[in-house]
């Protein structure tokens, strides 16, 4: 091939990827929405209500650094309560919200960016509890807590529970240990972590039900190019060892 040729091969394509990116307004943004849901996202003054640099947690690094390298703006914000940031991104475009478990039954209502880290589904109890579980059949028999609007909520109503649910997931450690309730089913690491903020340790796990990979969640009318541009990001970030490194910031 020419040098002549390929110079203008490599115009060409240069082109074309600059149309591409060239297709979002220079003004494009997105608002992105979290909860207080540590290790993942949280507030650093421990409130229900922060912005930008008021953040912190897993999540929170790996999102900003995942729309950094993807050269997209965004604004973010933690608010509460999750089911009302949920039904945000859910109906207005331009939202996203993280994290959210990518489950089946929600997959065809918004886009998706991730996986950003995995959240196992546990029933804990307290260190002295003579309970002990097989499957959740079984946790019929006992009473179940529960984050109000959470994806664990939603699997235990499927599966025939009822549980006492809490409109912030760390009153459930308190529940726990008051004999409010028999088991909390929550996530792990979340439920310790949360447990500890709120002066609660030695919690058993008595069964460990199901797993979830937790994703940033973008309302579907996003143009498919920011979901590509941000998954690209994402993985690239996975590859170099960035991601690593910010799970270990926090779990070790």
């Amino acid at each position: 091939m020419s040098k002549r040729l390929t110079l203008l091969l490599l115009g060409v394509g240069l082109l074309c990827s600059s149309l591409a990116r060239a297709e979002l307004p220079a003004d494009y943004r997105v608002v992105l929405l979290t909860e207080n849901f540590p290790p993942y996202n949280m507030a650093t003054n421990g409130k229900n209500y922060a912005r930008e640099e008021n953040l912190d947690g897993i999540a929170v690094e790996v999102v900003r650094e995942t729309f950094k390298k993807a050269g997209i703006a965004y604004h973010m914000t933690l608010r509460f309560p999750w089911a009302r940031i949920y039904k945000m991104a859910l109906e207005m475009p331009n939202h996203g919200v993280f994290v959210a478990a990518k489950l089946p039954e929600r997959e065809k209502l918004f886009k998706w960016v991730g996986p950003i880290g995995p959240d196992d589904w546990v029933m804990l109890a307290k260190a002295d509890s003579n309970i002990n579980l097989l499957s959740l059949e079984q946790a019929k028999s006992y009473r179940v807590g529960a984050y109000k609007g959470d994806a664990i909520e939603e699997h235990l109503l499927k599966q025939g529970l009822q549980p006492i649910s809490s409109f912030r997931d760390q009153e459930n450690a308190r529940k726990l240990v008051d004999g409010k309730i028999d088991l909390w089913a929550t996530g792990d690491p979340a439920g310790r972590y949360l447990a500890k903020q709120e002066g609660v340790t030695g919690l058993k796990t008595v069964l460990r039900f199901d797993s979830a990979q937790l994703y940033l969640a973008l309302n579907p009318e996003t143009p498919d190019e920011v979901i590509e541009r941000l998954q690209k990001a994402l993985d690239g970030l996975r590859a170099d060892g960035t991601v690593d490194k910010i799970f270990q910031k926090y779990v070790e």
